[in-house]
Parts: structure tokens; sequence; C-alpha cells
């Protein structure tokens, strides 16, 4: 069976919505989103389908999360604590903005940073929490956020994976300080690459509208350029897809976790295969399927066990990531601005501690990565899709199972 990818139209909603408010752009000739419409409406959509007063959107989701981060306005040699299972585009801002990232170890079912493992990690120079809401999983943010307002930290949301994911009756996003979201093409809702950031705070909002342009003051008294920024404006051609987009996001969501669920109730009792849960205090949204493994039942890794459902059509990600952010070549050797290795070397650092990744602080992360496999999701499945990776699954399991049986006797 060939099922839906999120890389193609199999797997996209998009259509006759997104065309008719393209063409509107077009015959308009108006692609830029400063003299535009479409950019306008569609962060009004999004702030108020959110109930937060402030939304910009931008670029990308790693524009998003380089906006939230200097909207905080870190001094150089400062630290943000994050996760270290993310993709490197909720690392590299921190570098851009002359951070250093400070990694929290995760919880090895949910993959989720933990306000207990966040805790020993703050320091005088902490200047922010970033949480990743892993495939749709909220983190549980009630013991981050008691611990955000015990030290004065702001907290910044990654939502890139987890529109309308759910925490005690909250969307995740609106929980923390800023709220960072990727319209990157296989997340719930898209425009090939692009991003958006909430906000209920109006100094934060100041400075996140300033950044995404030049920190050029519009409509000020007497504009100038404020601070050091960039261009991550979006174009009316990406706005004009999201609008349309907006409209079917909550569908989306909808979508998918029914058939998410479907592939949880089908596989609920295969043995070594832990499921994704959805809880009275938290609503998973399923970027993606991740199962855990349990390995050593089995007696192999999560690279064979994928291998084989791949011989059967059905595509996964075994580790999600190859190895955790902190052993990548940039964090690892410190590759950043020229040979000055900034910022872990600035004078402002001086006579600080050296900020040093040593894999054995993070049993969770490593226990994780060896156990997680990643299915795609999207909208389009069906529980036609939804039978046929469970038979497949079940039947991968019981073959490892059988096989690990025989080498016993």
């Amino acid at each position: 069976m060939k099922l839906p990818a999120d890389s193609n139209a199999t797997g996209r909603d998009l259509g006759r919505e997104e065309i008719a408010l393209l063409k509107e752009v077009i015959e308009s000739g108006t692609l830029n989103a400063t003299k535009g419409t479409m950019v306008k409406r569609f962060v009004k959509g999004f702030a108020e389908m959110y109930g937060v007063p402030f939304a910009h959107a931008v670029t990308s989701g790693t524009a998003s999360l380089h906006t939230a981060l200097a909207a905080i306005n870190p001094d150089p040699g400062d630290e943000i604590i994050t996760t270290p299972i993310t993709d490197m585009g909720g690392i590299a801002p921190i570098l851009y903005q002359n951070a250093i990232p400070v990694f929290a170890d995760v919880d090895p079912v949910t993959l989720n940073i933990t306000a207990e493992a966040i805790g020993p990690k703050i320091t005088k120079r902490t200047k922010a929490i970033m949480v990743v809401h892993l495939f749709g999983k909220p983190a549980d943010m009630d013991p981050i956020m008691a611990i955000s307002k015990e030290h004065n930290i702001p907290v910044i949301e990654d939502c890139c994976q987890a529109y309308f994911a759910q925490y005690k009756g909250k969307n995740v996003g609106t929980i923390g300080d800023i709220g960072c979201f990727s319209l990157q093409q296989g997340k719930h809702m898209t425009t090939g690459e692009g991003g958006i950031i909430i906000t209920k705070d109006p100094e934060l909002e100041r400075r996140i509208r300033l950044f995404i342009d030049k920190a050029w003051g519009y409509g000020d008294p007497k504009p100038d350029h404020y601070f050091l920024a960039l261009n991550y404006r979006m174009t009316e051609l990406q706005g004009a897809a999201a609008l349309a987009q907006l409209a079917k996001v909550k569908n989306v969501v909808k979508r998918r976790r029914e058939t998410a669920l479907m592939l949880t109730e089908r596989l609920k009792d295969t043995p070594g295969i832990a499921l994704p849960e959805s809880t009275r205090k938290s609503v998973h949204v399923f970027w993606k399927y991740p199962l855990i493994v349990d390995t050593g039942l089995f007696g192999v890794d999560v690279v064979r066990f994928s291998a084989m459902l791949k011989e059967r059509d059905i595509f996964s990600a075994p580790r999600y990531i190859q190895k955790p952010a902190f052993m990548c070549e940039v964090l690892r050797d410190k590759r950043t601005y020229g040979k000055s290795r900034c910022p872990y070397n600035c004078p402002s650092r001086k006579n600080e501690k050296e900020i040093v990744y040593d894999i054995d602080e993070y049993p969770g992360t490593m226990k994780a990565l060896e156990r997680v496999l990643v299915l795609p999701w999207n909208e389009f499945y069906t529980g036609e899709h939804v039978d046929y990776i469970a038979e497949n699954i079940k039947e991968v399991a019981k073959f490892y199972l059988s096989r690990k049986e025989k080498e016993r006797v």
C-alpha cells in the first residue's frame, strides 16, 4: 500500500482556496506584506484563534525562534536552557544572539524536557527557558512555569510541531511568554516555509515587531533603526497560502488526531511497543507518531526495526535525530564566529565556569534516542492506512520476538 506523504499533494490539504488567494495577490501586483493585506489578515486571524492580542508572521520557524530570543534580548554569554532533542533551527538562533545553549535532559518516553532537569541548569546567566512540545505532545508546563516564576526567567514555547495542542485546557504557545510556530512543508499548516509568533506582552510584542523589520520604528514620531535586527518579513504569497490554511488547520489537527488514536487502539496490546498518549491534562496533536521500541525485548535496534517496516513501504525515522544537538560539530567544537569560539570564549564569559556538554548528564536523552521510532503522519491517512500500518508493525514485532525466543532456546 502506498501511504499519503506530507511532502506532496497526497498528504497535504492544499487546493482551490490557496490558489484563489494567491491569484488575488498576483493580480494585485503587491507581493510585499508592508503594503499588502494577506499577511495582515493571516496574523489577525491567528491571534484571534489563539486568544492573544499580538501575532507576527516571519519567514520560517527558525526565524520565529530567533525573533523570540531577540525580544528577550540576552547579553553576550548569557545562557538559554533548551532540549538536546530538537532541530538545529531551534539551537542556531541562540548562538546567533551570542547566547549559549544549555541543555536539560528529557523524559525518555515523552522526549520533552522536564522541570526536574531544568532546575539544576539555572545559573545567574540564564536568560530564558525554551520548551519544545515535541511531535505535538505538550511538555508538563505547570512545574516549568513555577520555576520560571521563582527565578523570573521568561519561557519561550517552541510549538512548531504542536498547533492547538493543549495543556490543562490551554493552547500551548499561550502558557509561556512567547509562542513560536513553523509553517514548513510538513507542519499542521504550511506555506512551504514560514513562521508565526504570538505573545500577550506589549513590550515583547514591540521588540518582536521591530526585529522582524530591521528595527525600523514604522509609525513612530521619529523612527530610526533602534537596534541590530534582520529582515524576516513574510511575503504576501506566503500570507495568502497561510490565510487559506488558517481556515483548515483545526480540521487538519482533528483528522490527524482521529487516525493517530485509531493506531494507538490497534497497537495497545502489542508487546514491546510503548505508544504516545493524550492524558487528562494534555492533548497530543501528532505532528508525527512516535513509538518507543523495547530494543532489549526484541533483540534488535530501532534502525533494523525501521528497515523491516521500510520493506513493507512504511517509512519511519529511527532515533528521530541521529545524535543529541550538543554532539553536533557546531556545538561540540564550538564552531561559531571565525575562530573566536564566541559566545563560549568571549570576554563576557571571563572568570565564568566553562560550558561543557557531558553525555553522562543526559541518560534520558540517550535512552530516548536509542528507542524512539517516528512514523510520518498527515491529514489524509484513513482507517485503511492505519490498519495496514498496525498490521505490519505487529508482524515485525512478532518476527523479532519469535527470533529472540529461538535464540534463548
